[in-house]
């Protein structure tokens, strides 16, 4: 609704998420202070399980590597992190570029203005946290990730500014009233509305994370054709923001609601739709029947089962046996599924299958 009412077409929306108001148990890394870095290895190769780059981010640091303004180090950053979350160079582009078409970040003040944490406010603001001392403590006052941008002029309507800025100006280095690092254009008017003056314009201003996109070359290819091309950045951006959305619901039959998109997408992993009758509690017990007579142990049937099943995860509700993609690469060549028995339960799993097949009435097929 948000996008739509600033002249954005989605792609589509799908309900059916739980309604969650805190963040999970979850292991989110193994610092212990707010912007901790312990979670790479080598040549800055983050740490397997992780995706943001620092405790406490969503994604990537805005400022750049660890708070260093090295735009080609926040390609590398945002390639990993994104890469994550199974998006391509273009999705990303698309994402960062759709995301920053509208409103502003927030650094009106010293950080140290800020209050603690939720978990450690007083009793009384349990539950809330981040109270900032700095004037009103919010709206034109308030003070969240320390870069004060707004990055085009019309914060609150869909347009291409946002390219068009990034590939007009020069930037150079300065810094937001929170001390924060960011960049500003050269030789500019001031031509960006204040979000609480109207009477007020300021100069444009990116992010390291902005200028990313026009420092690394397979970035700045993508978009340079956003920029030329309009359109295809609005397509672009509406399936990558759907996909960011809807990654994590699990199967196409989980979403719910009239504007569920027909369209069937790649990273959705549909399974083939049933196109002939299927079987009953007759044809379950004689095929039981057939896998216990089919020279496979108890031992081979559990581990076989086990192995198409554990690949589930619940937090993004992917993989398991949908698909018996236990018989394809990678899963029918990883070293813990024992890839040699387990191609011998397959072949016999799979003669099971085909004689039940050729021989079943009516079409029928397991």
């Amino acid at each position: 609704i948000a996008l739509e009412s600033m002249g954005f077409k989605t792609f589509g929306f799908a309900g059916g998420r739980a309604d969650t108001w805190e963040p999970e148990e979850l292991f989110w890394g193994p610092e212990g202070t707010w912007l901790g870095d312990e979670r790479y290895s080598g040549e800055r190769e983050l740490q397997e399980q992780l995706g943001a780059v620092q405790m406490g981010l969503i994604y990537v640091n805005p400022e750049g590597p660890n708070g260093n303004p090295d735009a080609l180090g926040s390609a590398r950053d945002i390639r990993a992190t994104f890469g994550r979350m199974a998006m391509n160079d273009e999705e990303t582009v698309a994402l960062i570029a759709g995301g920053h078409t509208f409103g502003k970040t927030h650094g009106a003040g010293d950080p140290s203005f800020i209050g603690p944490e939720p978990e450690g406010a007083v009793i009384e603001d349990m539950g809330l946290g981040w109270r900032s001392k700095h004037g009103t403590g919010h709206g034109k006052d308030a003070i969240t990730g320390g870069p004060e941008v707004t990055w085009t002029k019309t914060p609150t309507k869909w347009s291409n500014d946002y390219f068009d800025h990034l590939f007009k100006y020069e930037w150079e280095l300065t810094k937001s009233p929170a001390g924060a690092q960011q960049w500003q254009a050269k030789n500019a008017e001031a031509t960006i509305p204040d979000a609480f003056d109207p009477e007020k314009k300021k100069l444009p201003t990116m992010l390291t994370s902005d200028l990313a996109l026009i420092a690394d070359p397979a970035y700045e290819k993508i978009s340079r054709r956003f920029y030329e091309n309009p359109d295809q950045f609005a397509d672009a951006f509406a399936r990558a923001w759907f996909k960011l959305t809807h990654r994590d619901m699990g199967p196409i039959q989980r979403y719910l609601g009239p504007l569920v998109p027909s369209e069937a997408l790649i990273w959705q992993d549909r399974i083939p739709a049933v196109d002939h009758p299927v079987i009953g509690e007759a044809e379950i017990a004689a095929l039981k029947t057939k896998l216990l007579d089919s020279g496979l142990s108890v031992s081979q049937l559990v581990s076989t089962a086990w192995a198409s099943a554990s690949s589930f995860r619940f937090s993004d509700k992917r993989g398991g046996a949908n698909g018996a993609r236990i018989r394809l690469a990678p899963q029918k060549d990883w070293a813990v599924n024992n890839p040699a028995d387990l191609a011998e339960a397959l072949q016999k799993l799979e003669a099971v299958q085909s004689a039940f097949n050729a021989s079943a009435q009516g079409g029928m097929k397991v």
